[in-house]
């Protein structure tokens, strides 16, 4: 292969600034390696800001108190180990997980559950963890041959003796037991036997047992808000049924009423949507990890036991559906009051038209009153004005003839008159006819 020219240089080339963060992230949450027989915790915790905060000085408190040498507590995955324990801490969208392993180097002589990864921490560390426990369960790992399996009745007894589920896992490379419960210290329990597996696939096999169980418990948190939801959604759909009902029949002195009522049953469907948007969503992304989880295990069914796929997706599949059923109601809930809304504002829109006419209608009758008053009330003007100015001509000519210059005062008062009613008419006229013209 070539060599690159001595006048190469890596500082000269424009990197992308989130390249070297895009290379990391393939290698940030690396597989485990399991290599003999051991006990592992896996706890998954839903927390906010504050406390992922206080999990890493909780954290780092503890790994001090098991001295293990470290400085501080940070990135999104983070490994720990001693000898023969190993403490993984990983942070998620919405959750952290703790996954303690203790490596045997023979488990055979130890009866399952009957001991676990949590007694090599500091007693009372868990009260002293931030979060909320979604997740928490043993995982009882042992390297066995085939002839020396037990049988599933025998197993019962490490599960309170209720249903099993059974898989052998990688076309039987594995088995795995579980009952999906909780016992009485309040952990779910698995029990794998490793048959033929190497360390690095067993591993990975463990590591998707872990997501199958964490996701399985946060799927089912979107239904549980579902089923919280129905009497609810039940309720809001027989009230927009009766507001519609209302519109179709009702007299539109209620569009006040319905319109209030319109309002509040849109804000309550928006807040119920701005509170379950992220958790369905949410469901329904842990809901295909699940499933891709699942599919990598490649099961074998064990002596007529269901195996997890088929446990699995019978209980959760009606669970996915019940939540896009209350997301789907809730959107067309949502269209359906828009639509309530359309109508409603359309019959305002023609109720405030039709009044809008009538008061039309109505000033343009009393502009035609007005207007004929105010012909009555030109003709009275002219009359006065006339009246008045005739009056103030009479005094000049009575002066005028009292000086001798008219010898016939009567005559000229007479000639005035007309001359006096028909100039002010004409000045009348042309006066209204200009603010006419200036109006339009």
């Amino acid at each position: 292969m070539p060599s690159l020219p001595h006048s190469f240089s890596r500082d000269s080339i424009d990197w992308h600034p989130e390249r070297d963060k895009l290379y990391a992230e393939l290698h940030s949450r690396p597989f485990k390696v399991i290599q003999t027989d051991a006990l592992i915790t896996h706890i998954a915790l839903l927390c906010n800001e504050r406390q992922r905060i206080e999990q890493q000085t909780t954290l780092l408190a503890f790994l001090q108190e098991l001295s293990i040498d470290v400085e501080r507590c940070e990135g999104s995955c983070q490994v720990y180990q001693t000898d023969d324990l190993l403490i993984r801490y990983e942070q998620h969208l919405e959750f952290t997980t703790l996954t303690i392993t203790e490596r045997y180097h023979s488990l055979s002589a130890v009866a399952p559950f009957s001991k676990s990864a949590l007694q090599r921490l500091p007693y009372d560390w868990f009260e002293r963890f931030p979060g909320r426990v979604i997740a928490a369960f043993h995982l009882h790992i042992l390297f066995t041959p085939s002839a020396s399996l037990p049988k599933p009745q025998t197993l019962k007894t490490y599960f309170d003796n209720t249903l099993m589920v059974g898989s052998l896992p990688q076309n039987g490379d594995a088995q795995i037991w579980t009952n999906f419960q909780t016992h009485e210290d309040g952990f779910g329990r698995f029990l794998v036997f490793n048959l033929n597996m190497t360390k690095g696939q067993m591993g990975r096999m463990v590591q998707r047992l872990i997501e199958i169980e964490q996701y399985r418990l946060l799927t089912l948190l979107g239904y549980m808000k579902a089923r919280s939801l129905t009497s609810e959604l039940k309720k809001m759909d027989q009230a927009l049924a009766s507001i519609t009902d209302e519109l179709a029949h009702g007299c539109q002195s209620n569009d006040q009423v319905l319109l209030n009522e319109l309002s509040h049953l849109a804000a309550s469907i928006e807040n119920i949507r701005a509170k379950t948007t992220f958790r369905f969503n949410a469901s329904l992304a842990y809901y295909d990890v699940l499933r891709s989880r699942i599919e990598e295990l490649k099961e074998n069914e064990v002596s007529g036991h269901l195996t997890l796929k088929e446990f699995l997706t019978r209980r959760l599949s009606p669970a996915i559906n019940s939540c896009t059923s209350a997301q789907e109601r809730l959107e067309n809930l949502s269209r359906r009051v828009n639509r309530a809304s359309d109508m409603l504002r359309t019959r305002v829109e023609l109720s405030v038209h039709s009044q809008n006419q009538q008061l039309l209608s109505a000033m343009e009758r009393r502009s035609r009153i007005q207007l004929a008053m105010q012909h009555t009330v030109e003709g009275l003007s002219v009359a006065a004005i006339s009246y008045y100015t005739i009056g103030l001509l009479k005094l000049m000519i009575d002066a005028l003839y009292e000086l001798g210059v008219l010898a016939n005062k009567q005559w000229v008062l007479g000639i005035c008159i007309p001359v006096v009613v028909g100039g002010i008419w004409w000045l009348t006229r042309r006066i209204k006819n200009k603010y006419r013209a200036l109006a339009r």
